[in-house]
């Protein structure tokens, strides 16, 4: 904790991000979100000049679809960081993006108490 006029000290992880973003702000939450599903496009080649953190996606994503928070966890990055890798990655045609499912539809009550009523016959 900092006392007041006193700076916080820089963490190396905030000075990672902001190095492996260039600066750049972070995409919303909306653009790609944690659910979303990320696989290499067919017949793409890496890009020339990619970092060590695009090189691992790229490792990652070629193996089949993963979800944006899984890349995050696998590469230790935040997930805002990720996102934007990511992002890059797909505006340049180098992923592909699966939607996300449709919401779940409520079930009525009437339903729910069959079923209830069918495993407590199962159980007894």
């Amino acid at each position: 904790m900092t006392s007041h006029g006193e700076e916080a000290p820089v963490t190396s992880d905030f000075v990672r991000s902001y190095v492996i973003t260039g600066g750049r702000t972070l995409p919303s939450a909306d653009d790609l979100a944690l659910h979303t599903l990320v696989t290499l496009a067919p017949d793409r080649e890496m890009p020339l000049g990619a970092g060590p953190e695009v090189r691992a996606i790229w490792e990652l994503c070629a193996g089949g679809y993963l979800s944006v928070a899984e890349v995050a966890g696998h590469l230790s990055l935040p997930v805002g960081v990720a996102r934007l890798l990511l992002t890059d990655l797909f505006e340049q045609g180098h992923l592909l993006r699966r939607a996300a499912p449709p919401r779940a539809q409520l079930a009525d009550r009437a339903t729910l108490e069959k079923v209830l009523h069918g495993l407590e016959t199962l159980i007894v």
